[in-house]
């Protein structure tokens, strides 16, 4: 399954719609659907606008959406990061003080 089909799935799921309902509302059937979702067809930009519109978000947003697990994982991921940013950058300060004051000595 390719990321934009396990994005598609996850959407869908989360709004407890069958693959059949939103083949309906796409004007597809459900199999066509289902290798959208599955991966084993490649959608062009039209449809790929077409199902977005349907969940309310733009083409990007669909593209790079991530479900709610997902978006927890990387926000305490990103979270780590950052906290481990700050550590080095408060160890650059300390060290370019010593610089400093060893300077001021000579």
């Amino acid at each position: 399954m390719n990321s934009i089909g396990k994005n598609i799935k996850s959407l869908r799921q989360s709004r407890n719609w069958s693959q059949e309902q939103v083949a309906t509302k796409l004007g597809i059937t459900a199999p066509a659907f289902s290798k959208i979702e599955s991966g084993f067809t490649d959608i062009n930009f039209s449809r790929l606008d077409q199902i977005a519109q349907l969940f309310g978000l733009s083409a990007v947003e669909l593209i790079t959406y991530h479900n709610q697990e997902e978006q927890k994982k990387y926000n305490s991921e990103l979270q780590q990061l950052k906290d481990k940013l700050a550590l080095r950058e408060a160890e650059i300060i300390e060290l370019q003080k010593k610089v400093i004051s060893l300077l001021e000595k000579s």
